[in-house]
């Protein structure tokens, strides 16, 4: 029902970009973000903004349901992924612009818990998390499409860990989905990015997971094949500046 309503309003938010270009005024671009850059993109989209330009437009969801309404065809300008993987997809499909494609951001993948939470629980290998859930669950983003999924299985495989909590997991739509699990108390331990705990003061950190027990958490953004608007480039170009960069910094994310 959410990614329905997710598509239906990105194809709502593009109603009013005739009424603008009738009036003669830029367009505002409409970019599709993954979930983890809600407060990060909307200070960047700020800061763009204060420069004179129409502030874009932003659609947050996991990435693999952006990629598939961009496969769809949703009018839309930029896409921002939490991973390669579906950047490579669309790529692949002749749906971005050649050489617009930059990974630009990076981040760390943790495990969380509620911030009044005693639970103590180093990350390493053959941890104890099953025992540590008992009948509970354990919060992340679906593992079968969604970044932070994968990322989780990933490392949780690695730390060889991954048969014992195949039936203990509780897997939500993207990872902010996730972390609100956690945040409210639903799930005692949860999975998320780094930038993604420290934007939520209901959670704490209680451990990070190796760079070398996952892939490089990556964040690729690039131009829709689709897109007619210019001011879709300037906002891509601003993203991947040093001043772009520093607005995520302050986020936590690493930058490349």
């Amino acid at each position: 029902m959410r990614k329905a309503l997710a598509l239906f309003l990105t194809f709502a938010m593009m109603l009013a970009a005739p009424m603008a270009m009738a009036a003669g005024k830029p367009q505002a671009p409409l970019v599709l973000a993954a979930a983890s850059l809600q407060e990060s993109m909307n200070a960047a989209a700020d800061a763009w903004a204060k420069k004179g330009h129409p502030r874009p437009r932003i659609s947050f969801a996991s990435s693999s349901a952006l990629a598939r309404q961009i496969e769809a065809g949703a009018p839309a300008d930029l896409f921002v992924s939490a991973n390669e993987r579906w950047m490579d997809k669309l790529q692949s499909d002749h749906l971005l612009k050649p050489r617009t494609r930059v990974s630009f951001l990076r981040n760390t993948l943790v495990l969380i818990a509620p911030r009044g939470s005693k639970m103590k629980l180093p990350v390493r290998a053959n941890m104890p998390l099953a025992k540590a859930l008992g009948s509970n669950r354990l919060a992340i983003a679906d593992p079968s499409g969604v970044p932070a999924g994968i990322y989780a299985k990933q490392a949780l495989t690695k730390l060889g860990i991954w048969n014992s909590l195949r039936d203990k997991l509780a897997p939500a739509e993207n990872v902010r989905a996730t972390l609100a699990l956690v945040s409210r108390g639903a799930a005692p331990l949860g999975i998320v990015y780094g930038t993604d705990a420290q934007a939520d003061p209901s959670v704490k950190v209680i451990g990070l997971f190796p760079q070398t027990s996952h892939t490089p958490i990556s964040y690729p953004v690039a131009l829709l094949a689709a897109s007619k608007n210019p001011e879709a480039e300037g906002f891509r170009r601003f993203l991947i500046s040093s001043q772009g960069k520093a607005v995520f910094r302050r986020f936590g994310f690493g930058t490349k």
